[in-house]
Order: C-alpha cells, then structure tokens, then sequence
C-alpha cells in the first residue's frame, strides 16, 4: 500500500517558544539567601530536588548560587531533603 500523506502533516507548524530569562539577573534587588526558604522554595519539586536551569530559566551563575543557598537551607532545617512518600 502506498502511504498517502495529508496536505496538514506536510505543514507543520511552527512553535516559538519565548526564551526564559533569568529571575534574578532581571532585578537584582532579590538575593539569594539560605534565609529565605520562601523563595529558594520556588526552585525545588515537591519531592524536594533541585529544579534544573532549563525549567526555571535561571543564568548558571544564579544556578549555583541557588544550589548552595539550598543545600545549605536543608542541612540548617529550613527546607526538606526529601518528602515522605506512602
């Protein structure tokens, strides 16, 4: 049998999807802060892991500022490693 393609699938649409930009290198007044699980909680799961750069638009220094800030807001209490799952 010949496969016999639809005028629709041979023009596919194109998708522009808006680059994120970096929350913190927007305004520089936020800091980040091991103090401050408010915000760092923005940037973790539920599960409690660290949300990477991609979904969050973050630059990578910013990244690495929120890496340290969490870890050591997790050792301090302030946020959880993990979450209990049942």
């Amino acid at each position: 049998m010949i496969n016999k393609s639809k005028p629709q699938d041979l023009q596919k649409k194109r998708v522009y999807v808006r680059r994120k930009v970096c929350k913190f290198c927007e305004d520089p007044s936020i800091e980040i802060n091991y103090k401050n699980p408010k915000l760092l909680k923005q940037f973790i799961t539920e599960r409690g892991k660290i949300m990477p750069r991609r979904m969050t638009g973050t630059c990578a220094f910013h990244q690495r500022k929120l890496r340290n800030a969490i870890k050591i807001a997790r050792i301090i209490a302030l946020l959880p490693f993990t979450t209990l799952s049942r």
